[in-house]
């Protein structure tokens, strides 16, 4: 029988990976066969991924607010929570991560080249049988790097600007509080996110220079970029990226608050109670 206080931890992580998939099926095309391809490899990761980081950071979030005594965490340590449930999600998520990648970077390769996966289950069968299971986590360490560092800088930051904007007075339990947070939240992770991800990037096509590799480690990306292209380089595509993660970070909490909002109502008879 669920509890008449909280949704219980099932439920939590089943909508956290809810609403990653429905912001997946809003904001990706699908004019294209390859796209829709892709899309199932879009909500594999979405299952694993967002199920596992927002379901680990919602029950963190009810187990610390009830240690305080219903107070909410502070900024530090949903900055922690966001850090934990982020790399948590992205090793649970790699495998999806990998087929992603590979059927996205497919149909560049040379015809010669191509693996051929007819969809995110052969790509994930094949890649077993072929490569071995541990394939399914290859570049994980980086991977985990770069959520950490984006989840500390999306969640901590939606449930700070939403906590801050309730007390003005402005801003009642709803949508549009929902929304406003989360447009801080997409604002604050791409700032957070574009230096990891462009040495993410150039780590992963990094050429071998004189038998050297052209980069020592993510770090030595960050050094080399700042002293050749210069300290705002690391922003470089600012506006379109955040075009693209913002949207998939507003459609995801207001997707999620409102699952909350309805299973507080129908299911614990508790009206008006926030749900992240």
């Amino acid at each position: 029988m669920p509890s008449k206080e909280t949704i219980p931890t099932g439920v939590k992580f089943i909508f956290g990976g809810g609403g990653g998939m429905a912001a997946t099926l809003f904001v990706q095309p699908l004019d294209l066969v390859k796209n829709r391809m892709q899309l199932s490899a879009g909500l594999l990761r979405q299952a694993t991924y967002t199920t596992t980081r927002l379901g680990v950071y919602m029950n963190i979030f009810d187990y610390v607010s009830k240690s305080r005594k219903g107070k909410p965490p502070n900024a530090f340590q949903k900055l922690f929570m966001g850090c934990t449930a982020g790399g948590i999600g992205a090793f649970v998520g790699t495998p999806a991560e990998v087929c992603l990648i590979r059927m996205t970077a497919d149909g560049r390769l040379p015809i010669d080249q191509r693996r051929g996966y007819t969809g995110v289950f052969n790509a994930l069968s094949r890649i077993i049988s072929e490569e071995g299971v541990l394939t399914m986590w290859r570049g994980w360490q980086p991977t985990v790097a770069r959520a950490m560092v984006v989840n500390a800088a999306q969640l901590a930051s939606y449930s700070q600007a939403k906590e801050e904007l309730k007390k003005t007075g402005y801003f009642g339990e709803g949508i549009f509080l929902h929304f406003v947070s989360s447009m801080f939240s997409g604002l604050v992770t791409t700032i957070a996110s574009m230096p990891t991800d462009i040495a993410k990037t150039r780590v992963q096509n990094m050429k071998i220079i004189d038998g050297k590799p052209e980069y020592k480690n993510a770090l030595d990306v960050i050094f080399k970029t700042v002293s050749k292209e210069g300290f705002f380089s690391l922003w470089k595509g600012f506006t379109p990226y955040y075009f693209r993660l913002g949207p998939h970070t507003v459609l995801t909490f207001i997707f999620i608050e409102q699952l909350n909002k309805f299973y507080y109502k129908f299911v614990l008879g508790v009206e008006g109670h926030g749900g992240l």
